[in-house]
């Protein structure tokens, strides 16, 4: 992959508009840069330009709230089996059509979308969690793994435990940069790493950040269902959009 001027513009607005939707609905960020970033070049690619930039936002996410280390307490058994499942998804997905990996990533984008438009809003008691917890840790890692998405069935899983909506951000941020720090170990193992990806990636973290910022903002003003609501669609549509590159010749 060569630094030309077309593609750091594409990684720099790709980022901007990713940042931008984490700072108004707590997600987003990966789900958007794999989609267009895929759409400009391959997904093993996408993951490795998105780990600096979703790194340092998901981190930023993660310890802003002050509820860190109870989350960390409720929720080690899901983040520790979403770690392990992402080793063990990327892992297998290296051995995968990278074609199929990218319709796959479009799916779930596309039932990620859906969902949210459906307004499914799934609910788990809390003495169910140790049970739970696990299992979807695995699964949300294995489709880590697979397609660098981190949102499917994750997001929906901490959305289902009726977390305070400062909570369920935070948690989210926590989510989101253990299984940055995965995938990162993971590409890293499998040599899927460059030089030029990780400029590229460093690029795009202040692109992210100043999105961020701004999106924060923006949840201010802006009534938070309706937003959802565009955001859902732009999910199904990128999810949309992926699945016809996948198939088309």
């Amino acid at each position: 992959m060569n630094l030309d001027p077309g593609l750091t513009a594409i990684v720099i607005a790709t980022f901007l508009v990713a940042g931008l939707a984490k700072g108004v609905v707590g997600f987003g960020l990966p789900t958007i840069a794999l989609a267009l970033l895929t759409l400009a070049g391959g997904l093993f690619d996408a993951m490795a330009l998105l780990l600096l930039p979703s790194l340092i936002t998901n981190i930023w996410q993660a310890v802003e709230g002050g509820r860190l280390r109870a989350l960390l307490r409720r929720l080690w058994p899901f983040l520790l089996c979403a770690a392990i499942g992402t080793l063990a998804g990327l892992r297998v997905g290296t051995g995968f059509d990278p074609g199929l990996l990218v319709l796959l990533l479009g799916l779930l984008l596309v039932l990620h979308g859906l969902s949210g438009l459906a307004g499914w809003k799934l609910r788990v008691a809390e003495r169910r969690e140790p049970l739970a917890g696990p299992l979807v840790g695995a699964l949300n890692g294995v489709l880590t793994g697979l397609t660098g998405s981190f949102v499917v069935p994750g997001v929906m899983y901490l959305q289902a435990l009726a977390l305070p909506r400062d909570r369920l951000v935070q948690a989210l941020g926590i989510l989101f940069t253990v299984s940055t720090l995965a995938l990162m170990a993971g590409l890293g193992s499998d040599g899927l790493l460059t030089a030029d990806l990780g400029i590229l990636s460093a690029i795009g973290v202040p692109a992210a950040l100043a999105g961020m910022m701004v999106g924060r903002r923006i949840r201010r003003l802006l009534p938070e269902r309706r937003f959802r609501q565009v955001f859902q669609v732009a999910i199904l549509l990128l999810g949309l959009s992926v699945m016809v590159s996948a198939v088309a010749p």
